[in-house]
């Protein structure tokens, strides 16, 4: 699949995003969460330059082939590294670029992550367990096989507001005693059945837990907190920070890292919201939540 194909990931609010960034011919601006490249394809159409990053592995073969479908006097305006955003001034340094124009973040999963069943992200498709960005550090696998009942049950109240943690919790260290915990569906239903009988949910079960699990593996929140500090060292003066969060986790973080900055001021009162037709044709943008702010002095 070349990016100029559609991708498996549709981008989220795209013409708000590049409102919102007011895109300025032949600056540079940051797409620090590429996925399949959708925003960024968009933003070096509008005629700016953009450095993408990503720490999954599988986003680089979108990375190179948006390169390869790239003009040849455009090639020098897209950069792209494989890295964690929360070290976006290092990105910024390494690259040469100084202050720049704007900085996008699309928080989350993408659809592209819980499409591959292999990754683990997904509770409707089995995989191994795992839920890493990277191969390293302990796979949720590691953590629901091994960690005391009180902690499973704390990281799933506090990340995935699950009012039945302390059910799901128990209900998880009773199978394991049996027969280790190996795969996204086994562990679906091992949720799914320590449900209370009769309970209302919109959504499976699951979706809460894995979600915790998730952000927890891969320490979502922290990095989160340490991207935002980077990208307000990083702003121009009068440079766009647009954020979209997709739970209210993230979108708290972001929230009051915006009101409470000594250098940004909030341009958007509250979240923007995708429209009902958008929310109709990409499902994923019913929870997306977008916030905007300005770098003011430097």
């Amino acid at each position: 699949m070349s990016p100029s194909t559609p991708a498996p990931h549709i981008p989220v609010m795209l013409e708000e995003c590049l409102e919102w960034l007011n895109l300025q011919p032949k600056q540079w601006y940051i797409d620090a969460t590429f996925g399949a490249g959708g925003h960024t394809k968009a933003m070096l159409e509008a005629g700016v330059k953009v450095l993408a990053i990503d720490q999954d592995p599988h986003t680089q073969a979108y990375m190179a082939r948006l390169k390869q479908d790239l003009a040849d006097n455009k090639r020098a305006d897209f950069l792209s590294v494989q890295g964690n955003f929360e070290d976006l001034v290092q990105h910024v340094n390494q690259a040469g670029l100084g202050a720049v124009a704007g900085i996008l973040m699309d928080l989350g999963v993408s659809s592209m992550q819980l499409d591959e069943g292999e990754r683990g992200f997904a509770f409707r498709k089995d995989g191994p367990l795992d839920m890493r960005m990277q191969a390293s550090g302990d796979s949720a696998a590691d953590v629901v096989n091994h960690y005391e009942q009180e902690d499973l049950a704390a990281i799933i109240f506090k990340y995935g507001e699950e009012r039945y943690s302390r059910r799901i919790a128990r209900a998880i260290v009773e199978e394991r005693a049996r027969e280790e915990i190996t795969t996204t569906q086994a562990l679906a239903a091992i949720i799914q059945r320590a449900y209370p009988k009769g309970s209302y949910r919109r959504d499976h079960p699951a979706r809460r837990t894995f979600q915790a699990l998730r952000i927890y593996v891969n320490d979502e929140l922290g990095v989160l907190e340490r991207a935002l500090k980077g990208a307000e060292s990083v702003l121009a003066e009068q440079g766009r920070l647009v954020v979209m969060s997709y739970h209210s986790l993230e979108d708290r973080i972001v929230k009051h890292f915006m009101r409470s900055s000594e250098f940004l001021t909030g341009l958007t009162k509250k979240p923007l919201l995708a429209s009902e037709a958008e929310a109709e044709r990409n499902p994923r943008a019913r929870s997306a939540k977008l916030r905007v702010a300005e770098r003011s002095v430097r």
